[in-house]
């Protein structure tokens, strides 16, 4: 199901590059972060879970939250999420992808948009050990991508009563062709220096597997060059196509068998309108909103100067108040 979302812009917010940049800057509190987990994974690689459980019992409902690409726990998206779950009495953690918590991971490899394995082996082991928590996963960009990817792959599943994504990369082949245009060339610069620093601090490591110079890493300028340079070959991909079309979410869309609302803004500046879903690509466990504004990862809402809010942070858990009772 499609149907168009209640999200109004703030006064004087209304541009996507707005809505996107303030999103980004003006920070709330950080977020209430009790205690780091590490999780072993089987292939000897760890990854960090960040907690965020505000005095809840360990009865209560958990959202699992997973974020985009140069995301952490100082994300203003991630601060935002976490103390709004912990208000309608969730407990919250952040899954930190590979490389992206406190300290380089192990091998190589990192994290990217159509990394699955991760999430399936955390679920498990979150519902091994709370095996009657009722349970949900938030994605944010890149890491909805990443839900939607391994809903559709597992279709009918156990684990999670309810998901919800924002702002997805459904296209990624389309997404790198146009973030490399105009105004939206500054957000790619931005992330690509996120992740040249992820792999500068462990060049030895990927040297083991990738033959790679400091001066050739800072010498890639858009995230296509990057994905075929260096995601590609590190995650068992030819190039930078077949990773962007085997890692696209889209194509998984209609086998999701889980209660999943898709929150996206046409405006997009990280993306084109033509790679959102149509209605046949959609299972009838999608509800996607569609709002005209918003851009990516903004929703800043507000009818007054200086009396702004983040509109994700209430309709999100309005939605999973459905699932978590």
């Amino acid at each position: 199901m499609i149907r168009n979302s209640d999200f109004k812009p703030a006064w004087g917010i209304i541009n996507a590059h707005a809505q996107t940049v303030y999103s980004a800057l003006v920070r709330p509190e950080k977020a209430a972060i009790e205690n780091y987990e590490r999780l072993e994974l089987p292939d000897g690689d760890f990854i960090d879970l960040a907690w965020s459980t505000n005095g809840l019992d360990k009865n209560t409902p958990l959202v699992i939250l997973l974020h985009g690409l140069g995301g952490s726990v100082d994300s203003v998206y991630v601060s935002g999420l976490l103390r709004s779950f912990n208000q309608m009495g969730y407990r919250g953690v952040l899954m930190l992808f590979r490389g992206a918590g406190r300290e380089p991971n192990r091998l190589p490899r990192a994290y990217h948009s159509g990394e699955t394995g991760d999430l399936s082996y955390l679920l498990e082991f979150l519902h091994q050990r709370e095996p009657n928590t009722r349970k949900a996963v938030v994605g944010v960009s890149l890491g909805g991508n990443v839900l939607l990817k391994w809903l559709g792959e597992m279709g009918a599943q156990s684990f999670i009563e309810a998901a919800v994504a924002v702002s997805v990369p459904f296209k990624l082949d389309s997404v790198a062709e146009r973030i490399n245009q105009g105004f939206s060339r500054i957000y790619q610069s931005h992330l690509l220096s996120r992740l040249q620093s992820l792999f500068l601090e462990k060049l030895e490591i990927v040297n083991t597997q990738l033959p790679l110079s400091k001066q050739e890493l800072f010498s890639l300028k858009t995230f296509r060059d990057f994905d075929d340079r260096i995601t590609a070959p590190l995650h068992g991909f030819k190039n930078a196509e077949s990773y962007y079309q085997q890692s696209s979410s889209r194509q998984y869309l209609c086998g999701i068998a889980t209660p999943t609302l898709i929150i996206h803004a046409i405006d997009d500046p990280f993306m084109i309108p033509e790679v959102i879903p149509g209605r046949r690509e959609l299972s009838e466990n999608i509800t996607l909103e569609l709002s005209e504004r918003g851009g990516h990862v903004g929703f800043i809402t507000g009818t007054y100067p200086m009396n702004h809010s983040r509109w994700l942070e209430k309709r999100i858990p309005k939605y999973l108040k459905n699932y978590l009772k």
